[in-house]
């Protein structure tokens, strides 16, 4: 008697269709009505009045449900914003973005005390701990442009430093690929929708979160035990 045998390439592709379905966020009927994006104004550098004498930085490195989380645990890190940034269109909405058709990447803007942590240290944590910067415009089962990975730099100096991690990450041999994210000046940066802050703390059930974004987490956390808050 024969058994039978799912092909293999229409199990990764059923696979691969429940992990982008998975994204969909679990919210209700008052957060799903998406904020008028009128009323989210885009950041252009510098940290909001409630933080002030702390430093910012940009990143994108795939879906910003995990980022942030990974950057809300370093210590030093007082607040992370998730959001949208690299492309031109303003006030964009998650729909939008998620079309691909925008020009912006799912991103997180980290306010951070340079006194406990470093740029440096955040861009270590970004190419190593965070997310794979080797996949062109991907990560994991999310694919498309709004989930590249980019370096946004404000200064000379951080553009210098996110080149040089890039080529020590490079000749160390981390990655069997070349580090292909974009090292790019920045402009500005759009708040996603209320629902999506906190979303990896607020739905820890969420098929996605558990599947996705929480072995990537418990990676984060086994690589860089030492920069964890301990609160």
């Amino acid at each position: 008697m024969k058994t039978f045998q799912f092909p293999l390439y229409l199990l990764g592709l059923l696979l691969s269709i429940a992990a982008c379905t998975q994204r969909t966020p679990a919210t209700d009927e008052t957060a799903a009505a998406t904020e008028p994006a009128a009323f989210r104004q885009p950041t252009t550098g510098g940290a909001p009045a409630s933080l002030d004498g702390l430093a910012v930085a940009t990143f994108a490195g795939g879906c910003f449900w995990c980022e942030e989380e990974i950057f809300e645990e370093l210590r030093g890190v007082k607040q992370v914003v998730s959001g949208y940034a690299g492309g031109p269109e303003l006030n964009p909405t998650y729909e939008q973005v998620g079309s691909g058709a925008t020009g912006h990447a799912e991103s997180v803007e980290i306010y951070y005390d340079p006194k406990q942590i470093s740029y440096q240290t955040l861009l270590d944590v970004f190419f190593v701990g965070a997310h794979d910067p080797t996949t062109l415009n991907r990560q994991g089962p999310d694919a498309g442009t709004q989930y590249r990975s980019i370096a946004f730099y404000r200064t000379p100096e951080e553009k210098q430093l996110i080149e040089a991690t890039i080529q020590r990450v490079n000749s160390t041999k981390h990655y069997p690929d070349p580090i292909v994210t974009q090292v790019v000046p920045f402009t500005r940066f759009w708040p996603a929708e209320d629902y999506h802050q906190g979303y990896y703390r607020l739905h820890p059930d969420d098929s996605y979160i558990r599947s996705v974004s929480g072995p990537k987490v418990a990676k984060f956390r086994k690589a860089f035990p030492a920069l964890l808050k301990t609160e």
